[in-house]
């Protein structure tokens, strides 16, 4: 089979099997996340092959947790694990996983170890192997960091995306350090700035880690689909 029929026979009815068709998760197929580098040689512009990831499995709505690749089944399991890796560097993710249909390689970023799998890992695993190695042991904490995004007619790009849940994560964690964006102009700081804001004011947060604001106090609540 091709790469195409493998992904229909195998890796969808995988994917499904493990829990991520299922709300709140989700699978994003064949997405395009960059347009491809623009080169300059002399007068001549051409651009480079844009980055596409044949899955990415979203724990929420806004948190993408995993990238895979998928190649045909007569080539091995893990041939497509550098891809999913560098994929993964890029997006900010921690799991990557190559798989041919029959066998599944994982690399995980917060122990640096590879392994080869049977089935793919469920949501609440993945999400819990997260939590564990971003120290976030506080269930308030976590669910803070789940605040979905203000849904607006622009979607945020993945370094925006990637931008906010750090920002968020390192505030709702109460690490005593500074935040700098460096983001270059037109690369959205407005939007990245406004859905921080928004999410810190539905997690009910302040910089004295009180909850000051009562549920009626919020008037975008009811407004804002969960």
């Amino acid at each position: 089979m091709n790469e195409a029929s493998t992904c229909r026979a195998y890796v969808v009815p995988g994917l499904e099997q493990s829990g991520w068709y299922y709300d709140p998760h989700n699978v994003i197929e064949q997405k395009t996340f960059t347009d491809g580098r623009i080169v300059v040689a002399g007068r001549k512009v051409r651009r480079r092959p844009e980055k596409r990831a044949d899955y990415l499995l979203k724990y929420t709505r806004d948190y993408t947790i995993a990238v895979v690749e998928a190649k045909a089944d007569y080539k091995l399991p893990g041939d497509g694990l550098q891809q999913a890796k560098e994929y993964a560097a890029i997006l900010g993710l921690k799991f990557s996983y190559a798989t041919n249909g029959v066998g599944i390689v994982e690399f995980d970023y917060l122990t640096g170890q590879e392994r080869l799998l049977d089935t793919f890992p469920t949501p609440e695993d993945l999400w819990a192997r997260l939590r564990a190695g971003e120290g976030i042991d506080d269930d308030d904490i976590a669910r803070r960091l789940l605040i979905p995004s203000y849904i607006v007619d622009k979607v945020p790009r993945y370094y925006q995306e990637i931008a906010i849940n750090r920002a968020l994560q390192n505030i709702v964690q109460g690490k005593k350090q500074r935040i700098l964006l460096t983001m270059a102009t037109g690369t959205g700081k407005t939007l990245v700035a406004f859905q921080v804001c928004w999410k810190l004011w539905e997690a009910r947060w302040n910089r004295g880690g009180k909850y000051t604001q009562s549920e009626d106090s919020l008037p975008c609540r009811q407004k804002h689909p969960r």
